[in-house]
């Protein structure tokens, strides 16, 4: 009896989507890429599995330029939709890590893999999802791929480090007053923008409020940087707010720094900000952090309130009192050594009646001693050519700024009138342009009238012998609101240094000559 031959059945159709990614865009350009190069291999692969029934699909599932660190690529949404529609029962790769770098971001397509039925294979490696075995090298690959990204990403940040550490400039955003270096690497001073950054530095020191600062600095239609990045795309300036306004006078960069984890090391670049400056900035926001900005009454009648610095440590003198029994005991307190402990400063706590008494006999003495008065008119002197060169380099950078704007309007206008371009294209550019034209011009007048007002009250010695003359027969008469009122006027700042005892009044340009004519009046009112 014959035998008969079983049935020859043939193998089931394995449709497969071969997947290929390329991190970076630099070369796709080419004839034949890395992509080509990857599923030439997946169909060879494919081709080789012929008698088991594989058949390579027509589609593409291709990503050029995009990280293997995340999921969200076009192409892998495309074959994950496929997958889903059932048109997909492999997916080949050339590598595991071409379809992710991520334990997490695997395992959770792994499951979408499983729960449609769908196989993974890896050219280059041997797995094949469809045993055991396949599973576990697929774990274990994909556990030191993550190593190998996380460890190139560690190794990018211990270089970044590095870098900060020995004051380099790493990137970022550029701030006002610098431009960075055309080769990279390091920040340039902007001598247009650097008297403005001081200028935004004195006005903190002068109302120590964000919020008064932010509403002068915007009524001067002054903004924050513009700048272009490598790519060639304009970050337009900003109106400054409370925010970027406290970013910019805590930045250490002002000064020369740069910041690593809440540490500064010296840059390479030059500061443009005086480090004496820069603390007594940090010292006003951090108390003001402290008391959230809001002025506390001053029921003590500290006369000497916000005007002392201390010499020993560049820190704040604030008001502090003691009570002892009914007696209320008045102090002047250093801020440095109250946060840093009381031996970092050679005088903690001064008497307030003791300084305050000392500080009015100094003006005494100031109106009866001719040579101090000469030192004196030299110091007021000093300080208003100070304020005019910068009101100079202000103006000339505003009018350069004008200029720019006249320009781009003017343009603009040509294009409208020869129809290169609509009204409704470029209204709202000509309405920014205005208005900050409209800024400036005001800042500009402001300006003017700024230097009328210093020449107008060019101190001499006589404006000085009338002021303080007349400051000692009526000082002891006067209310403590009005004394404190007087002194603020008088007085920019004093330095105090309880190590040496060395005492220095710096006064206010204008101050002296306002005083003057005030004692004049009021003697003549008196008479």
């Amino acid at each position: 009896m014959a035998m008969i031959a079983p049935a020859r059945t043939e193998p089931k159709t394995v449709r497969c989507g071969v997947y290929t990614r390329k991190s970076v865009v630099e070369g796709l350009d080419q004839d034949f890429n890395t992509l080509d190069a990857q599923r030439e291999a997946g169909e060879a692969y494919i081709a080789s599995q012929k008698g088991n029934g594989w058949v390579c699909l027509p589609d593409r599932y291709d990503d050029g330029g995009f990280t293997g660190s995340n999921i969200d690529r076009p192409a892998l949404a495309n074959l994950m939709a496929d997958i889903e529609a059932g048109l997909v029962d492999c997916v080949v790769v050339y590598k595991v890590d071409r379809l992710s770098r991520s334990l997490l971001d695997f395992s959770r397509l792994v499951e979408v893999f499983d729960r449609y039925g769908v196989s993974f294979v890896s050219v280059t490696q041997p797995i094949n999802t469809a045993d055991s075995t396949g599973r576990l090298m697929l774990n274990i690959l994909l556990s030191f791929a993550q190593f190998e990204r996380e460890t190139i990403a560690d190794r990018t940040r211990d270089k970044v480090c590095a870098a900060r550490r020995r004051g380099k400039w790493t990137g970022g955003i550029p701030v006002l007053g610098y431009d960075v270096h055309p080769d990279g690497g390091k920040l340039v001073v902007n001598e247009d923008e650097a008297p403005m950054v001081r200028e935004v530095f004195q006005l903190y020191l002068k109302h120590r409020s964000l919020q008064k600062v932010v509403a002068e600095l915007n009524r001067r239609g002054w903004t924050t940087k513009s700048w272009t990045t490598k790519k060639g795309q304009v970050r337009e300036s900003k109106h400054f707010t409370k925010s970027n306004l406290s970013r910019l006078l805590a930045n250490p960069v002002y000064i020369g720094c740069v910041k690593l984890k809440g540490q500064v090391y010296d840059g390479e670049h030059s500061g443009i900000i005086r480090k004496a400056t820069f603390d007594k900035v940090q010292t006003i926001l951090n108390d003001n952090h402290v008391s959230r900005g809001n002025k506390a009454r001053n029921k003590y009648n500290h006369l000497l309130k916000g005007l002392i610095r201390c010499g020993a440590c560049g820190t704040a003198y604030i008001p502090n009192t003691t009570r002892k029994g009914p007696r209320v005991y008045r102090y002047y307190t250093c801020s440095g050594a109250q946060k840093n402990g009381w031996k970092s400063c050679p005088l903690p706590n001064i008497p307030a009646n003791d300084l305050e008494h000392l500080i009015v006999q100094q003006i005494r003495v100031i109106g009866s001693d001719p040579k101090l008065q000469a030192a004196t008119i030299k110091q007021v002197r000093k300080t208003a050519r100070e304020q005019k060169t910068a009101l100079d380099s202000e103006s000339k950078r505003l009018r350069s700024s004008r200029e720019k704007i006249g320009k781009e309007t003017a343009g603009l206008l040509q294009a409208l009138a020869g129809g290169e371009a609509t009204g409704a294209s470029i209204s709202g550019r000509l309405a920014q342009l205005e208005e900050q034209a409209t800024k400036l011009d005001t800042r500009l007048a402001e300006i003017e009238r700024e230097r009328r007002v210093a020449e107008q009250s060019t101190l001499d010695l006589n404006d000085l012998t009338s002021a303080l003359s007349l400051f000692d027969p009526i000082w002891d008469v006067l209310f403590p609101a009005e004394q404190t009122r007087i002194i603020e006027l008088l007085i920019r700042q004093i330095e105090y240094n309880g190590k040496s005892g060395k005492l220095a009044i710096t006064f206010h340009p204008t101050g002296i000559k306002s005083l003057a004519n005030e004692m004049v009046q009021t003697k003549d009112g008196s008479t």
